[in-house]
């Protein structure tokens, strides 16, 4: 699969450590109730991708669900990308970044919590940065050209390639 940031995985193991390559690169998962987004709670601003930067989710779509890991009902439309995993006998839709395919969790749906989308974006902390400024544009739409992040303000962040 390729995505507008391709590194090796020499240059992933240079700016990512030890636990964010084990969970971004090997799709691994951290332990629940122990990523510093669990029980974060913020009004405005954007969670992005540890990796690359790129915006993911909104805090307005970020929800109390007590599953022990970060939960969102919705992400930044385009930002977020959907793949079947069949892993550890069982088949759920895992979730990657758009911009450099970083695993971020798993998406469930039809559990019932009072959310537009009646999903429940179950991502891993060590996978994402926050930043009380919206990067991401009003209508939640992310520009992607050339492995460059453009965001609302037409800030460009230019993304390094292999």
């Amino acid at each position: 699969m390729s995505y507008p940031v391709q590194k090796s995985k020499e240059e992933w193991q240079a700016v990512l450590n030890k636990e964010q390559f084990r969970i971004l690169r090997e799709r691994g998962t951290e332990a629940p109730f122990t990523g510093k987004y669990d029980k974060h709670m913020p009004e405005e601003g954007v969670y992005t991708c540890a990796a690359c930067d790129a915006p993911l989710y909104k805090a307005g779509h970020k929800f109390k669900s007590g599953c022990g890991w970060p939960a969102f009902f919705d992400a930044v439309p385009g930002a977020v990308k959907r793949h079947t995993d069949r892993s550890f006998g069982m088949e759920r839709t895992e979730i990657t970044c758009n911009n450099c395919g970083g695993h971020l969790g798993h998406v469930f749906k039809g559990e019932g919590y009072s959310t537009p989308t009646d999903e429940r974006h179950c991502v891993n902390s060590i996978s994402l940065n926050f930043s009380a400024e919206d990067a991401a544009k009003e209508n939640g739409e992310v520009k992607k050209e050339n492995g460059e992040v453009k965001t609302e303000d037409a800030e460009v962040k230019k993304e390094s390639k292999a």
